[in-house]
């Protein structure tokens, strides 16, 4: 039953259909991103804010397919105790991620995996695009696996703009 789960899992993420997976709340990990602007964040300096950590990679077609939606969903809410953070998984090389992210002026963070410890603290993170919505307090309260419903994943970012906390 598990494995058939797990291959109907796969079959729709690779179609292009996106798992909503509704977490208990849990805090994200406490993690250092290291973006390819040279800054070093922790996770529990963005608490205060709504955070979107987007794990892709530039050999994903689904990723790069989405991220239009994901470049709008920054734009719409950038100013907004909002932040966007996406994690280039360990195996893409940085010199391609730099390349994409200047190529399409990416306007949010871009953070390099290197290693794979980013991806491993939040759950041994395999596929791409994996997206976590983050509340202010530093609790995941949504999981996408593959290309998420942005009108659906921008109405669940102004409820969580909307709490106090």
């Amino acid at each position: 039953m598990k494995g058939k789960l797990i291959t109907a899992l796969v079959a729709a993420v690779l179609a292009g259909a996106a798992f909503i997976i509704f977490t208990h709340k849990q805090m994200a990990p406490e993690v250092r991103f290291m973006t390819l602007a040279g800054e070093s964040i922790m996770t529990s300096q963005l608490r205060g804010k709504v955070v979107l950590v987007n794990f892709w990679a530039t050999t994903c077609s689904v990723c790069l397919r989405e991220m239009p939606r994901l470049i709008a969903t920054h734009r719409r809410f950038d100013g907004e105790r909002f932040e966007t953070i996406a994690v280039a998984m360990e195996y893409d090389p940085p010199n391609r991620v730099k390349a994409y992210a200047d190529a399409k002026a990416l306007p949010f963070k871009v953070a390099l995996d290197a290693g794979g410890l980013v991806a491993k603290a939040f759950g041994d993170v395999r596929a791409t695009p994996t997206t976590y919505l983050i509340n202010k307090r530093g609790e995941i309260v949504r999981k996408y696996l593959g290309e998420p419903d942005f009108a659906a994943l921008r109405a669940v970012v102004l409820e969580l703009l909307a709490e106090t906390g």
